[in-house]
């Protein structure tokens, strides 16, 4: 049975782009101030806010700011149930698409995946993280970059876990198209190297020039429950799915095996990454 990890970045489920905790917080925000029979320009004036930097915030199409919310408290008196709402409103430290995958890959046995884009995100390094974040579009704000960055780094632990079996098959193209420059690249391609050298991490680099092999349809992730069960993940621009059919996963078992036939073994995928750390 399929099982879709989410609807599509932060919408609600009704076509409506606003995070439901904008749209929740801000909207209690107007009727207390309402209630309390004071004006949106004069909480815009006591906040420091525009008038419709305001609006926007009781809308819901802008997060309400931990600093309004409390003068709105004070100001209409909720008594601390305005202020309540900035913990609610903290950024998620991942997509919420994600979240169903997320939470199967922490208690997964074996992680296999193949990447044909990026150094996969339990590979990459700080700086790495730190790029793509940076230059995500539609740019996100610092206090989600910083969570994101965080948790992105956090989860990379999982490596430590000596009885968790990972598998990386990675496209040459991955590693050549330079996300950070220079000296934090030639870092990164070291930092694969060191990753692989772990006696429960396998990375195995496919080559380009490899014609149309099993890949050229996308990077997927497949993993194995405590329960030896099998589950398969795929994300696009803005959805994500984690699925449990049978059918689909042997697919991808499939593909999967067929691309370690045609990548580079273990060893030769580390003197190759060295390479081409060497020339840049």
């Amino acid at each position: 049975m399929s099982r879709l990890a989410g609807n599509g970045g932060n919408r609600n489920g009704n076509g409506d782009d606003r995070p439901m905790a904008w749209r929740y917080a801000g909207d209690q925000m107007k009727r207390w101030r309402e209630a309390a029979g004071i004006s949106r320009q004069a909480l815009a004036d006591e906040a420091g806010y525009g008038y419709d930097a305001i609006k926007g915030m009781e809308r819901g199409v802008r997060k309400a700011q931990a600093h309004v919310l409390r003068i709105a408290d004070e100001m209409s008196g909720a008594q601390g149930k305005l202020a309540a709402a900035v913990e609610f409103l903290r950024p998620e430290p991942f997509p919420s698409y994600s979240h169903d995958f997320m939470h199967a890959e922490s208690d997964a046995v074996a992680h296999s995946s193949y990447e044909n884009e990026f150094v996969p995100g339990l590979l990459q390094t700080d700086e790495t993280v730190r790029a793509l974040f940076a230059h995500f579009c539609p740019p996100l704000d610092d206090e989600t970059i910083a969570e994101r960055v965080k948790a992105r780094l956090e989860r990379q632990t999982m490596l430590d876990k000596q009885t968790k079996a990972f598998s990386f098959a990675i496209s040459e193209h991955a590693l050549r198209d330079c996300v950070v420059d220079g000296e934090a690249q030639r870092r990164q391609l070291r930092h694969v190297i060191e990753a692989g050298a772990r006696r429960n991490v396998s990375i195995q680099v496919l080559p380009s020039g490899s014609g149309p092999h099993a890949g050229r349809r996308g990077p997927f992730v497949l993993l194995e429950t405590p329960d030896h069960e099998h589950l398969a993940y795929e994300e696009g621009q803005t959805t994500g799915v984690l699925y449990s059919d049978l059918g689909k996963i042997g697919v991808l078992r499939q593909r999967h095996d067929m691309i370690l036939r045609q990548a580079l073994s273990p060893d030769e995928s580390a003197r190759f990454i060295s390479k081409l750390a060497e020339e840049l």
